[in-house]
């Protein structure tokens, strides 16, 4: 028993450490004031952007900028708040966790429960391969306009690829991609020749997607993976670094592209 709670404590033990470390950290006096500032500054920083931008003309900025400052001299001094009150909640919490999540488990728990069986998950792989087969079933006697077919054969991709079974997913993809250029179904398609070691056939496939929809993003990265795979890296650092000049500020894949980009080759 012992072998199995002491990983346990010392996992909840690592987990709680970053909130733990907020109990002896110097309090950071903060009052409503400061919020104030931080808004407004951001208000100013938004004029100034839009009017670069040529949204808004010099005298508009200069009235609108006059009203934030008067709003940021006019807003109130207070005082900043104890946080005694805050910690010692916090500090309450920190203890009433992990006990409270050890006695449930304690009372309920099964740590001794054996992983499940080879023959569990074959009947479990068995139940998937019942269950896509119905929906091919199905798919069959619908006709082809029919927007659940392109439904199906979404579904018994996804079911596919979540099995590993790349080969049945790739050719569901592309039954699907038949009844109607999707660019997103072309870049599910594209992945999956990817994950499945067919460089080629996925650079032939983003060729002749990518005309069809060449500002979307996925097709757009994934086609210079495929450049990368298939040994041709300064046409992959070509594709990205155009995908980054017409990338916004702030989205999320941004990074991703970067460190592509920055990767050894």
């Amino acid at each position: 028993m012992l072998s199995v709670w002491l990983p346990i404590c010392l996992l909840a033990i690592a987990a709680l450490l970053p909130v733990g470390a907020a109990l002896f950290a110097k309090p950071q006096q903060r009052g409503r004031n400061a919020a104030d500032l931080a808004f407004y500054r951001a208000q100013l920083a938004e004029l100034e952007r839009e009017q670069t931008a040529g949204r808004l003309d010099a005298v508009g900025a200069q009235m609108a900028t006059l009203e934030v400052q008067r709003r940021l001299l006019a807003a109130p001094l207070d005082a900043p708040r104890d946080g005694r009150l805050g910690r010692l909640v916090l500090a309450v919490t920190l203890a009433a966790v992990p006990l409270l999540a050890g006695g449930l488990y304690w009372w309920n728990g099964i740590p001794e429960m054996p992983s499940a069986s080879l023959a569990t998950r074959l009947a479990e792989s068995d139940q998937e391969a019942t269950m896509i087969a119905q929906v091919r079933a199905q798919l069959a006697k619908l006709p082809v306009n029919d927007p659940r077919t392109l439904e199906g054969w979404l579904l018994i991709g996804n079911a596919e690829r979540s099995r590993n079974q790349l080969g049945a997913a790739a050719e569901a993809y592309r039954r699907a991609l038949a009844l109607g250029f999707e660019p997103d179904v072309a870049g599910q398609l594209a992945q999956v020749l990817l994950e499945d070691g067919q460089t080629e056939a996925a650079a032939t496939l983003l060729a002749a997607a990518l005309p069809q929809a060449p500002q979307h993003i996925g097709l757009r990265f994934l086609s210079g993976l495929a450049e990368e795979r298939a040994g041709r890296p300064a046409n992959a650092r070509h594709i990205w670094q155009a995908l980054l000049v017409d990338a916004p500020p702030g989205v999320p894949w941004r990074a991703m592209v970067e460190r592509k980009l920055n990767a050894p080759p």
